[in-house]
């Protein structure tokens, strides 16, 4: 099977796609310390920005704008994304997966790291916020090809019928990251406001290094995928993806960007944005709003993995509309729960729409964004569709504390979940059921390897 703008196939691969039990497991222990990480970085971020870049790095008289602020350097994390994703996805495409995943890797945990040096506003002046935002764009430059690499490693290695169980452990890695980063900062949120503000908001940072060397170690140990092995093989490697994708898979392009509006919105609202509303608009100290987070993150370790084996036997598009269609009824009970200043009735709530609802989409979606692409331009589809979709998504704690702050009530930002989720279910309804097809580029060899599963 020829495609234009590759060279002609010579044949199947000789090899065999090795799917034994010990490849699996380094591949996905590698992915998903690399999810890890990436989310570490940015869950780190976007906790510090709720909670002490307002007062460091963007002094206000007023706290809610000073937090827009931290805010809006976060969602320039968010802007670049989809730049990254494009350059690290067209040379993933060209010279393979592992090869990008390492020098993201390097690139997000050295930014990180670096953040934990800035000296603050009160010492440097603007340069402080100026250095914060740089570190941030590369940042998230190499957090845009980040995640898609760890998922087509974890997604063209997995044996057939198991791709949704196996791709959702990289998302996994999310939930890890998000409960390292939410557990290292509330442990430093204990200390003295004084010590906190001075070095204790460093420490978090500082470590992200220690994460970024077990995931070096972890990723120069395993193999290039099978699947790209065989277009290298055939010779059909993209001359350029790009290209290909926006010429030959278009409606896919779209499904990814429209069906990340949903679990963009809804993690980061729910883990972040929560975090402003509790401690700002309900003047309710303490650590509530983190021990929430931390529920979820726990819910989403066990609730992931289930909904992935769960789209591997009903497919992947109920499952993922299912989630953002449940987050879109729950965007008013969300906010009726937490106004009622109750601490159980705030955990629940939390859980309920950053634990489950949000884990029946992360579970399904590596999976299911991976089928949508063939294997020659698959890296530059996934990435660019899902950091173009996750702009907005990305933008959404700036753009829920502008509605906080211009009304002075929840409901607004309900109705902007709600919109933002139901971009997703029409995306997602009017995009193929893909967990029948082939990972592999050609039929010949996707005959005898993807048998079709139930």
């Amino acid at each position: 099977m020829a495609h234009r703008g590759r060279e002609q196939v010579e044949g199947p691969p000789n090899h065999e796609p090795d799917y034994s039990p010990d490849t699996i497991r380094r591949v996905v222990s590698a992915s998903t310390a690399g999810t890890v990480i990436e989310w570490y970085d940015f869950f780190l971020y976007a906790t510090a920005a709720a909670l002490v870049f307002n007062t460091l790095f963007f002094p206000s008289r007023d706290p809610l704008t000073g937090t827009l602020a931290a805010f809006a350097t976060y969602a320039v994390g968010f802007a670049v994304r989809p730049i990254g994703g494009l350059f690290f996805g067209y040379f993933g495409d060209k010279v393979g997966r592992k090869t990008i995943l390492i020098v993201t890797l390097l690139l997000m945990g050295i930014s990180t790291t670096l953040m934990g040096l800035i000296p603050p506003y009160a010492t440097i002046g603007v340069w402080a916020p100026i250095l914060l935002v740089v570190l941030r764009i590369f940042q998230g430059f190499g957090a845009g090809a980040e995640f898609a690499g760890a998922v087509l490693m974890t997604v063209e290695h997995a044996p057939p019928g198991k791709r949704g169980l196996y791709g959702s452990w990289t998302q996994v890695g999310v939930a890890l990251g998000l409960i390292a980063a939410t557990g290292v900062f509330a442990l430093v949120n204990t200390l003295p406001r004084e010590q906190l503000l001075t070095w204790g908001w460093r420490v978090p940072f500082l470590l992200s290094i220690v994460v970024v060397g077990v995931g070096m170690y972890l990723r120069l140990r395993i193999m290039e995928t099978p699947v790209f092995r065989e277009l290298e093989q055939t010779h059909s490697v993209a001359r350029n993806p790009l290209l290909d994708v926006l010429r030959d898979a278009p409606k896919s392009l779209l499904a990814v960007i429209g069906a990340r509006f949903a679990d963009n919105a809804v993690l980061y609202i729910g883990i972040t944005f929560v975090l402003t509303y509790i401690a700002q608009q309900l003047q309710i100290t303490g650590n509530v709003g983190l021990i929430g987070v931390l529920l979820a993150a726990i819910v989403q370790i066990f609730a992931i993995p289930l909904f992935g084996a769960l789209s591997d036997r009903v497919g992947r598009r109920p499952v993922y509309g299912g989630g953002a269609a449940f987050a879109l009824l729950f965007a008013f009970p969300f906010f009726w729960l937490i106004d009622t200043t109750s601490t159980p009735l705030i955990l629940l709530s939390i859980v309920i729409l950053a634990g489950a609802a949000y884990s029946a989409m992360a579970g399904s979606q590596p999976a299911f964004f991976c089928e949508l692409f063939e294997a020659h331009n698959r890296y530059s589809g996934v990435a660019g569709g899902r950091e173009m979709g996750a702009i907005l998504g990305g933008a959404s704690p700036f753009i829920a504390t502008a509605l906080l702050s211009a009304f002075g009530v929840g409901w607004p930002v309900a109705v902007f979940l709600i919109g933002m989720c139901l971009v997703s279910v029409i995306s997602i309804a009017v995009t193929k059921e893909t967990f029948r097809t082939s990972v592999f580029e050609h039929a010949e060899h996707s005959e005898v390897r993807e048998p079709t599963t139930g």
